[in-house]
């Protein structure tokens, strides 16, 4: 069974929003999002498969669209006819793969650092850390992991946070075969072809200065489905939600609740 949480507005008239973190994995990624979404909706995390409370084994086949079938589960388990949905990076590839299987679920779709086909220079910043992995064990890896997140001034004001999110990777790691297949799944991922099959609202997301996903990935997306906005910002970072969380909030809010003028 999947492991999720159900945060911000218990009202059977709120609408809901489903959070889908990146390569991590973790739910507890969207933390400086909850409080900002929670007056105004209903907010599922959850753990993906071979991660965290869920734990398991990520499937050796299926890829992207087996992550989307554990979204599947959770949407069944709450009975929910749609939805919203937010995903980072690998999270946005499962928000794209659900818009083409089953566009009736969600209702908006936010994209941060995402991407239709993966590029050469992420692929190359993959390599790196699968080599990390294989060579030097997970203590590398995980120390490696804020170099492709956060921008060099941010991890400058915040070596103590580093410090104990290096001592949590290490002793929650979810296992070598789990990661090496999530970024199997992400590297094949390919639906370029096929972006403009999805019809609904789309948020693009993305920052300039992201090391591991070109903001070219981001504008490719942004031009070619039928309904996109492009948010390009110059500074965050890949895990721009985290170092730019109030910017990140307002334009998140601005795209989900498009007649409130009140933020």
């Amino acid at each position: 069974m999947m492991h999720f949480e159900v945060h911000g507005r218990t009202d059977p008239e709120a609408a809901t929003i489903l959070l889908s973190s990146g390569l991590g994995g973790s739910g507890t990624y969207w933390t400086p999002q909850i409080d900002a979404l929670s007056d105004h909706f209903r907010i599922v995390t959850y753990d993906h498969r071979g991660t965290g409370r869920t734990g398991g084994e990520v499937p050796a086949e299926g890829g992207i669209s087996a992550m989307a079938d554990d979204v599947l589960e959770i949407a069944s388990a709450l009975n929910l006819e749609t939805f919203h949905f937010m995903g980072h990076a690998l999270g946005g590839l499962i928000g794209l793969d659900i818009a083409l299987r089953k566009p009736d679920l969600i209702d908006r779709l936010v994209l941060i650092n995402a991407w239709s086909k993966a590029d050469p220079h992420s692929g190359r910043c993959f390599d790196v850390r699968i080599e990390l992995l294989e060579k030097s064990g997970v203590e590398a890896f995980v120390k490696a992991q804020p170099l492709f997140l956060y921008p060099a001034a941010w991890m400058s004001e915040h070596q103590e946070r580093l410090a104990r999110d290096d001592a949590h990777g290490v002793a929650h790691f979810q296992g070598k075969a789990n990661v090496l297949r999530r970024i199997a799944a992400l590297r094949a991922f390919d639906i370029d072809s096929r972006l403009g099959e999805i019809g609904n609202p789309v948020l693009v997301l993305a920052t300039k200065d992201d090391l591991l996903v070109p903001y070219t990935r981001s504008q490719r997306l942004a031009d070619s489905l039928q309904q996109s906005e492009l948010c390009l910002l110059d500074f965050g970072a890949h895990a721009v939600n985290i170092t730019e969380p109030e910017l990140f909030n307002t334009r998140l809010l601005q795209f989900l609740l498009p007649s409130t003028q009140t933020f």
